[in-house]
């Protein structure tokens, strides 16, 4: 009996040891993958998913077609990097650093992505929804033709970037500085664009369908063609915007919005002159 009882206690010991040294392995073979990645300069088509990537320091590194699923990549600093066709799907990447990187085809949804910064990367027609970009910046980026679905860029940064043709249904750009930005036939039904500074940024062609504009700063904008159904102008500033071929504008819908004699207005529409 007492032979039986030690056996079953060596035996228990011996799992707990076994478990601590597998878990010391799964941390230390996350080490060696950054090891590796640094000497390589990247791991395109690898599995990654779940590593733990924080502090990563690699320009230019290959990752195309990788697979970083829920990945921990906070604070790295991967510019230039070719991420074409990967999975950042719920990855974790605030304050990283991607700028020049391209993303063309990845799937990067639900992916936290706070604070990063996306200055002259490329993310035509990358899966976006629900990503949190909240003070990200976005400077020069391209985010045409992605699916931006309710995707959060609160208090971000993106002056001269692009969004042609691109989904943005329920999309969250409040306070953001859009100054320059393209968007052109972008569909932004629902969006929240409350206080943006958008001073010459092209929306011709976009569905505005009930969007919120709050205290938005549309200055110099080209809104021609846009559809306003059911959208809300409420002190939103159209000094020198062009609203030619706008549709359904509501007027009981702008409120105390305002222009000036430079602004170009659909027939029927009436705005009261810019003081602030």
């Amino acid at each position: 009996m007492k032979n039986r009882f030690a056996n079953f206690l060596a035996g228990g010991f011996g799992a707990v040891a076994f478990l601590s040294f597998a878990c010391a392995a799964q941390a230390g073979s996350d080490e060696e993958k950054m090891a590796e990645i640094k000497e390589n300069g990247g791991c395109p088509k690898c599995d990654l998913r779940l590593t733990e990537f924080r502090f990563l320091n690699v320009e230019n590194a290959d990752f195309n077609r990788t697979n970083l699923r829920e990945t921990d990549l906070k604070e790295a600093v991967l510019t230039g990097g070719d991420f074409r066709n990967s999975d950042l799907r719920r990855a974790e990447a605030e304050r990283a650093n991607f700028a020049g990187s391209n993303f063309t085809g990845s799937n990067m949804r639900s992916a936290d992505l706070e604070k990063a910064d996306f200055t002259d990367a490329n993310l035509t027609g990358v899966d976006l929804r629900d990503a949190d970009l909240n003070a990200s910046i976005a400077n020069g980026a391209v985010f045409d033709n992605a699916d931006l679905r309710n995707a959060a860029f609160i208090r971000s940064v993106a002056v001269g970037a692009s969004f042609e043709g691109a989904k943005m249904d329920g999309v969250n750009l409040e306070r953001v500085d859009l100054s320059g930005a393209n968007f052109k036939n972008a569909r932004i039904r629902q969006g929240k664009l409350d206080r943006i500074k958008a001073d010459g940024a092209d929306f011709s062609g976009a569905d505005f369908t009930g969007v919120r504009l709050v205290s938005a700063d549309l200055s110099n904008a080209n809104l021609t063609n846009v559809d306003f159904d059911g959208a809300l102008l409420r002190r939103t500033r159209l000094v020198g915007a062009d609203l030619t071929g706008a549709d359904n504008l509501d007027p009981s819908r702008i409120l105390g919005a305002c222009g000036d004699e430079t602004t170009k207005l659909p027939k029927g529409i009436e705005l009261i002159e810019c003081s602030y």
